[in-house]
């Protein structure tokens, strides 16, 4: 099974940018985007036309934030959103159940705009802990991918020492996920298979970041034991720039 994740800061652009050619010869099972800024009558004819089962999870204001997944096996059961009214109403999560498999596509808010934008994470975070330990809880294997906008640890961006008090690197959100790996068990499937630095899924646009790979490792595949255990091959592809995200690429020995 190859899952595929990535922000394409915009599908429409992404397409224009010649995303779907990409996707298609990676062949994938499972293609997972986030931030896709659009509603689903909005999504470009090139994904439309591509012969996968699409859904959708778009936010209520118009070209801003927003999930999808396209996959090859139509799924069991649809999720659309997490239950919880106000992060719904923004878009930011779509399961699928192929099985007692669930792959999600996550889109975490970024809290770098505002001090607002900020306490909106952590409310956030607060707030879908429950529901991952509840999964994690439920006997079914998951694999959550996506934007989760923070870099766990030092290894996971370039300038570590300069962003210490910066969203993203904030001992809160580090300690969050940590909590997520070390106390309820989930497994950062990327750094299983790669323990490697300089690793990285996000860039800013300033400063010749993506040139010098001064980067941020902000999107995962975030897995339960047994399937994140079948994860056999990652991959960062950086060759072609969709957006300010690559694509993050894991396959699994799993039989979708």
């Amino acid at each position: 099974m190859r899952v595929i994740s990535v922000n394409v800061n915009g599908i429409r652009s992404a397409t224009s940018k010649g995303i779907v050619t990409w996707l298609k010869r990676q062949k994938p099972d499972v293609v997972c985007l986030q931030e896709i800024k659009a509603l689903e009558s909005d999504v470009p004819e090139e994904f439309r036309k591509w012969k996968m089962h699409g859904f959708y999870h778009s936010a209520e204001k118009k070209g801003y934030a927003g999930v999808a997944i396209f996959c090859k096996r139509e799924p069991d059961r649809v999720i659309i959103g997490t239950g919880i009214d106000w992060i719904d109403a923004e878009g930011r999560y779509l399961e699928l159940q192929f099985g007692n498999l669930s792959v999600v596509t996550l889109y975490v808010p970024s809290g770098s705009a505002s001090e607002e934008s900020q306490a909106k994470k952590f409310r956030f975070m607060a707030a879908f802990m429950p529901l991952l330990q509840a999964q994690f809880s439920s006997g079914r294997e998951y694999v959550i991918v996506g934007d989760w906008n923070i870099a766990h640890k030092e290894i996971d961006l370039k300038n570590w020492r300069g962003n210490k008090k910066n969203s993203g690197f904030l001992p809160e959100e580090r300690a969050w996920l940590t909590t997520l790996f070390d106390d309820v068990g989930y497994v950062d499937t990327f750094r299983r298979l790669i323990p490697l630095p300089d690793q990285y899924t996000w860039w800013s646009n300033r400063g010749n970041a993506r040139e010098n790979n001064v980067g941020w490792r902000i999107d995962y595949h975030i897995c339960t034991p047994a399937i994140a255990a079948t994860a056999e091959y990652a991959r960062i592809y950086k060759d072609v720039w969709f957006s300010d995200h690559a694509p993050l690429t894991i396959d699994y020995d799993y039989a979708l």
